[in-house]
């Protein structure tokens, strides 16, 4: 960020937050580092204004508002929240803002970067606590949609899942937001019914990053890659990620749960966050629901046997098959229009 902004936001914050410098920057938002009036060290996130502008001041009180509440020794906390006014040239900029602890540590992807592939024993470790906290906001219907290396934060022993704060909001705008070109995520830990601009979204695609995520620790390597976002997006829409054993060592009850998390159809997938928190840790879980025959038809009267053919009669197409086929396929149209949309915009942190 320019350093002319920066002093319009430690103008427009005097007197609350005093804010030192910029931390980074992903996808939604910009973090800096700022003390309370107290003299506390709390990371301020202020979202982008493409972002804000859409979300809107109302809805993103009110959302944010539902974050707040989530309650787990794994979730970090929203402390602070609001809408600023910031006068820069030419008028007033609104931002949307949250505040959470700053916590002194490393996210997942500094650790990965730092020592290499994690020891299975650390990404079941780490995967189970993440799959606590999914499990307590799903429960109260806040899917992160963003869950990748970087909102996993390491401080000693302790794993913290950040950025819950915009998730609702965001989500109730996702259809205006890819209509202008904007989709939020990560394209290498981003579900296939998310990047296909599904409406109806549920906690099974956070499910499917966070294996993303743990496939990524143990072996070094994104499930699924490409040489843009756009062919990583794509990549996930053509076949199951290369298995992690015996190349990877990990166990097989951790391996089958990370490659179960990653399936392409969400019904695929475990049905909750706790079920592949079990699954990580080698408990048995229910298994992946059967395929559904087509019901047979009421008994008919009986005709004359046919003759035999040389060549035998094609078998009756399984009735859930070819809907899959045809749901997969339409995934596929749905991900080219987004991506057309959004060919240069993906530059998500």
């Amino acid at each position: 960020m320019k350093a002319d902004m920066i002093g319009h936001i430690r103008a427009a914050f005097a007197g609350r937050y005093e804010v030192e410098r910029e931390l980074g920057a992903g996808g939604m938002a910009t973090v800096f580092l700022a003390r309370d009036p107290a003299g506390n060290p709390v990371a301020l996130k202020l979202l982008h204004p493409e972002l804000a502008s859409t979300v809107g001041g109302d809805r993103f009180r009110r959302e944010i508002r539902v974050a707040a509440r989530l309650q787990h020794p794994a979730i970090l906390p929203v402390l602070d929240s609001g809408v600023e006014a910031v006068t820069i040239p030419g008028g007033n900029l609104e931002l949307l803002w949250f505040t959470m602890p700053f916590i002194e540590g490393e996210n997942a992807w500094d650790r990965l970067e730092r020592t290499g592939p994690l020891p299975a024993a650390e990404v079941v470790r780490i995967g189970r606590t993440v799959a606590e906290a999914l499990t307590v906001a799903h429960a109260q219907g806040v899917v992160h949609r963003d869950i990748k290396p970087d909102n996993i934060l390491l401080e000693g022993d302790r794993v913290l899942v950040a950025d819950f704060g915009v998730a609702r909001a965001v989500s109730e705008v996702q259809e205006k937001l890819t209509a202008t070109g904007m989709v939020v995520g990560t394209p290498t830990y981003m579900s296939p019914e998310q990047a296909s601009g599904e409406r109806e979204i549920d906690g099974r695609t956070d499910i499917f990053a966070l294996g993303c995520v743990l496939y990524e620790l143990a072996s070094g390597d994104a499930p699924f890659k490409g040489p843009t976002p756009q062919a990583t997006l794509m990549r996930r829409f053509t076949g199951p990620p290369r298995p992690l054993r015996p190349v990877i060592n990990v166990p097989e009850a951790v391996e089958a749960a990370i490659m179960r998390s990653v399936a392409r159809d969400p019904n695929e997938r475990f049905a909750t966050a706790a079920e592949f928190g079990a699954a990580l840790g080698g408990e048995a879980v229910p298994p992946k629901a059967a395929p559904l025959r087509a019901a047979s038809p009421a008994a008919a009267p009986a005709r004359p046997a046919a003759k035999p053919s040389a060549t035998p009669a094609p078998a009756p197409a399984d009735a859930t098959a070819v809907a899959a086929k045809a749901k997969g396929c339409m995934g596929v149209l749905l991900l080219a229009v987004v991506l057309v949309s959004s060919l240069m915009l993906l530059t998500l942190g």
